[in-house]
């Protein structure tokens, strides 16, 4: 090793500490914080989470029931209870999102004999997967549109290429957790049909996606030929996804999933956890989508009286009960401003902010979920104040 080697090492060796001491105490301020507009993943301890999922999990499981093997017992059942919620023939349980989206499109490539995906560029497995359908399963993908939207019907019949499988994420995360309308999600499920396509839903959010549509799950779900939900996102489970569809579809999915090491010898918490979500979250999604709208309109409210000189939340009106928001400021400072808050006030307004934008703009998502209803747009604004407080004057 050479001395420039060992100094590079060195320097990122800490950098890795200074990172994890960063996120430790993001981690515990958060933690602390009385006042949240939701709870997160990390917050709290394993004895607390273990004896949450205890007391929950009695009230919709059987808890002298014998531990799944293998895909059986309180597995089976979540699979169930998904298909009847999406009104399937039948889902699958995964351990991750990713593997149950890769295994669809593999499958759907198979029965069409069309290797090539449709889909936004924003889109979970352009982003995120590190080009795990080309490298796993050879499968190409194609644009219909570039813009920060769900791609349109024009779009789908323009598309140059020829595909096997339009697959359209409800809601587009990336590009702010934005739908269509329902009679534009309706076009464009038609476009694709027309162009003897098959449409798959990465629905990882779809749960909290009827108050906007305005209709019921398995109405939505009906639109699609398969659709994968997740657990563990929008309802508060630990981990898990399922891919929900046709028999013959789900019975193919469960050979790939053991094939790419899916089938896991006992998934019970992680399937428990999923019931008291399904039990618990999901009728009181569209109560937290609704309260978005309000802290939405809140924040807009907050900084243009606090004259920030740009700012955006986005969408205006939330879709569901998550959305974007971008001040000018950096990344960094507006982290440790919101860090400063959650020690110094209890109040958890902002989480974590990125800067994946033009220079001198970043962006956070907001969760709204149960801890969230109790905040009045006054609390919000408050909250707000205190936060753009912590920042440095040239961002205003």
């Amino acid at each position: 090793m050479t001395a420039d080697n060992g100094a590079d090492t060195g320097a990122n060796e800490e950098a890795r500490r200074d990172a994890d001491e960063a996120r430790a105490r993001r981690i515990a301020a958060w933690s602390a914080a009385r006042h949240k507009l939701a709870d997160g993943s990390v917050d709290g301890t394993l004895a607390g989470h273990l004896a949450r999922l205890a007391e929950e999990g009695a009230a919709v499981h059987g808890l002298d029931d014998r531990p799944d093997i293998y895909g059986n017992g309180i597995v089976a059942d979540l699979e169930e209870r998904t298909a009847g919620l999406l009104g399937t023939e039948a889902a699958a349980f995964f351990p991750t999102g990713t593997m149950a989206q890769q295994v669809a499109l593999r499958c759907w490539a198979g029965r069409t004999g069309n290797p090539v995906v449709a889909l936004h560029p924003m889109a979970h497995p352009e982003r995120h997967e590190r080009g795990a359908l080309a490298r796993l399963a050879g499968l190409r993908t194609v644009h219909p549109t570039a813009e920060p939207r769900p791609p349109s019907a024009r779009e789908v019949r323009e598309t140059a290429e020829p595909f096997g499988t339009l697959m359209l994420e409800l809601p587009l995360r990336d590009a702010g957790f934005v739908l269509p309308s329902w009679e534009e999600l309706v076009e464009t499920v038609g476009a694709a049909r027309e162009r003897d396509a098959v449409v798959h839903f990465d629905g990882a959010r779809l749960w909290e996606c009827t108050p906007h549509f305005g209709r019921p799950l398995p109405e939505i779900a009906a639109l699609a030929d398969s659709v994968y939900v997740s657990y563990y996102k929008s309802l508060g489970g630990l981990s898990g996804a399922a891919l929900a569809g046709p028999s013959d579809l789900v019975e193919e999915a469960r050979a790939w999933r053991h094939r790419y090491g899916g089938q896991v010898f006992q998934q019970w918490p992680a399937a428990l956890a999923a019931l008291v979500g399904l039990e618990r979250e999901l009728p009181r999604l569209p109560e937290y989508v609704a309260h978005a709208r309000v802290v939405a309109a809140a924040l807009r409210e907050g900084l243009a009286a606090a004259g920030v000189r740009w700012f955006r939340v986005h969408p205006g009106e939330p879709h569901t009960h998550q959305f974007q928001v971008w001040l000018p400021y950096g990344a960094e400072a507006l982290t440790e401003a919101g860090v400063r808050q959650a020690e110094e006030d209890g109040a958890v307004l902002f989480r974590v902010w990125d800067a994946p934008g033009p220079p001198g703009l970043a962006v956070t998502e907001v969760t709204v979920a149960a801890p969230g209803l109790a905040w009045r747009p006054e609390d919000v604004r408050a909250a707000l104040s205190g936060f753009l407080a912590r920042l440095p004057a040239a961002g205003g």
